[in-house]
């Protein structure tokens, strides 16, 4: 599979990477206005390839994404310390404007993985400006968070995360909503588990958890002023569950039609991912405080998608 990585900062470089070393491109792509930097970063990863897989990376241009059966979007602004992925959309709209319609030229038939911040905003800006079939636009979403709510449960109750099925919906950011209510652990629900094993999730203990896991990035940053190791690997994955035809249910962001009353909005639901993209939804049976905040959540992503769009309407 050959696969084209906008962005060779922290992100698209850690993400080459992991491609690479896990076997799960077999070209890349990486294209970055710093020619330089992009071509340091292919440089490097190119002389661990060996360690791995004999697979090949360059630095390029637009024209070189010819051929890629998936483009991911690392391009951005930089989220600082103190600041909210919401803070970042006026300025990643405008690196928008000028990345997608050359990646479609290029590329017209690729799948777009969206990961520049705010996540799921920026998904229903490159639907947009692609003018893609809602199905080959996917944002990371809370495929990061999910995996942090499942390692963090996975610390509490003993288990490997891997054996863990729970998941974060809505906004990749601080209005996510963790479903604790269809968590399961050896087809045992999460807190039955927890309370079976004396173990269990307290007020106290669920409020650290959720703490963890919502505030995660923010933490990060302000030690190393980036996050991008976790980021990178699920990447990797959504690649791998495409490039396999694998149809995973992953928490990816994608457009839907309707979340808790909210219409067209991209948002994060468990959904298949497979060869032609996102191959369908599973919408999850949640609590009734889950559905309401899943609804705050939509409601929130659905004003700023607005705002968006109506900067890149009045061009």
């Amino acid at each position: 599979m050959k696969v084209g990585i906008i962005g060779a900062g922290s992100v698209g470089s850690a993400t080459a990477f992991a491609l690479i070393m896990r076997g799960v491109a077999r070209k890349i792509v990486l294209i970055d206005m710093n020619e330089k930097k992009a071509q340091a970063e292919a440089m490097d990863i190119a002389h661990a390839a060996p360690f791995a897989y004999a697979n090949k990376i360059k630095a390029g241009t637009y024209k070189d994404l010819e051929g890629c059966e998936i483009v991911i979007v690392t391009a951005g602004a930089n989220q600082k310390p103190g600041e909210t992925r919401i803070d970042l959309l006026g300025r990643n709209v405008k690196i928008f404007e000028s990345i997608i319609p050359e990646i479609v030229k290029a590329a017209p038939n690729t799948t777009l993985i969206i990961t520049s911040n705010p996540a799921d905003i920026m998904t229903e800006v490159a639907l947009k400006l692609s003018g893609f079939p809602k199905e080959r636009v996917i944002g990371s979403g809370t495929v990061l968070d999910t995996s942090r709510f499942r390692t963090l449960l996975g610390y509490h109750l003993g288990v490997s995360p891997q054996s863990i099925h729970a998941n974060v919906l809505g906004e990749h950011g601080d209005s996510e909503v963790l479903a604790w209510s269809n968590g399961d652990a050896g087809s045992v629900q999460i807190e039955e588990l927890a309370r079976m094993i004396g173990k269990p999730f307290t007020p106290e203990v669920k409020a650290k958890i959720d703490d963890c896991v919502r505030n995660a990035a923010y933490q990060i940053i302000e030690g190393k002023g980036a996050t991008y190791y976790g980021i990178a690997g699920a990447l990797c994955r959504i690649c791998q569950a495409i490039s396999n035809n694998e149809y995973a249910i992953l928490t990816v962001s994608s457009h839907h039609e309707d979340v808790e009353g909210v219409k067209n909005v991209c948002v994060s639901l468990p959904s298949v991912v497979g060869k032609r993209g996102i191959h369908s939804i599973i919408y999850p049976k949640l609590s009734d405080s889950e559905s309401h905040d899943l609804k705050l959540s939509a409601q929130k992503i659905k004003e700023y998608s607005e705002e968006a769009l109506q900067q890149i309407s009045q061009k």
